[in-house]
């Protein structure tokens, strides 16, 4: 079954093993090959920036300011799609998507993972966009020009976007940049939804009802989220979808009980997939993107019909790239 995944950090990975490409990535979770097994219709590539790089993530010899990650990955990204070109296509909008489905490829969204490198200026951001990203993540885990990122401190989590920040995300709708709210404070979630114009969505994101991380939605912000024309993409990782943080495997039964609480709060049209895929870990029961039709078959097995899978798997982020891209 095809389906779009909103999130994985493939080329983090990539660079961190010095590969050219992410054709062939072994002991990761994607990689293009294992992308055209698997059935998928389009990924989206995250560009991860974190503001105070940890050199043991990338090896003793490496420590890369956000700049040198974003050429670094970059590079990447375009020879993957130079030398994948049999597989592999870049899609910036609605019509790239269905042209590449068409041409029996998997479309490759540019993405990045933490607007730090906007610097609170929106010229920035059109150069992100001539650059063919279609989606930046606000914040990661450190406050920027945005607004504040998520928290379990009260004070901070109610925090809203800078004033920059609300300037942006209408600016990113005129661009045809999706806004993406994983990874920002509540403050920030509610400010996007007064002040955006378009859908947006919230990537790589669970249930707090359900799993209690501060990373995850509530039931109002999903209900938000869904009458916005949004979506929200589940999450793989352990502690984003299990009620106890200390319980360190991903079960696709889990899985789907998240998929069914945002359909209960938002609709049928409101979920879809962002795996965070090569950016986890634990005991995956879905441990790379080979493995993806275990989550379509227990749906399937839970009763949902091929529409309703066909909605989760690539239909209402579909939706939301044809609103919103370009």
């Amino acid at each position: 079954m095809g389906y779009i995944d909103m999130h994985c950090d493939t080329l983090m990975e990539a660079m961190r093993r010095k590969s050219r490409t992410a054709r062939r990535l072994e002991g990761t979770m994607v990689d293009v090959e294992r992308l055209k097994r698997s059935g998928a219709d389009a990924q989206f590539f995250a560009m991860f920036l974190p503001q105070n790089a940890k050199p043991e993530w990338f090896g003793p010899e490496m420590a890369p300011t956000p700049e040198e990650m974003l050429e670094r990955m970059y590079e990447i990204f375009q020879r993957t799609l130079e030398e994948c070109g049999d597989i592999l296509a870049p899609a910036y909008c609605y019509e790239d998507l269905i042209k590449n489905r068409a041409d029996k490829k998997i479309s490759a969204f540019l993405t990045i993972e933490n607007g730090y490198l906007v610097h609170g200026k929106p010229e920035h951001l059109k150069k992100f966009h001539e650059m063919g990203i279609r989606l930046i993540t606000l914040t990661w885990n450190d406050p920027n020009c945005f607004g504040r990122h998520h928290s379990s401190v009260k004070e901070e989590m109610e925090q809203g976007l800078t004033a920059f920040g609300k300037e942006a995300v209408p600016y990113m709708n005129e661009l045809g940049i999706l806004v993406d709210v994983s990874h920002l404070s509540d403050g920030g979630f509610y400010d996007v939804a007064e002040v955006s114009k378009k859908p947006f969505v919230a990537s790589h994101s669970n249930c707090r009802a359900l799993a209690p991380s501060t990373r995850n939605l509530t039931d109002e912000m999903i209900r938000i989220l869904a009458d916005a024309g949004g979506v929200a993409g589940i999450n793989f990782e352990p502690s984003f979808l299990n009620e106890d943080r200390e319980d360190r495997v991903s079960r696709v039964e889990r899985m789907c009980d998240h998929i069914q609480h945002f359909i209960d709060k938002g609709g049928a049209e409101c979920v879809g997939i962002g795996t965070d895929f090569d950016g986890i870990g634990g005991d995956l029961e879905i441990s790379d993107c080979t493995k993806m039709h275990l989550l379509f078959d227990t749906l399937h097995k839970r009763g949902y019909s091929d529409d309703d899978i066909d909605r989760i798997a690539y239909k209402n982020v579909e939706r939301v790239i044809r609103d919103v891209m370009r």
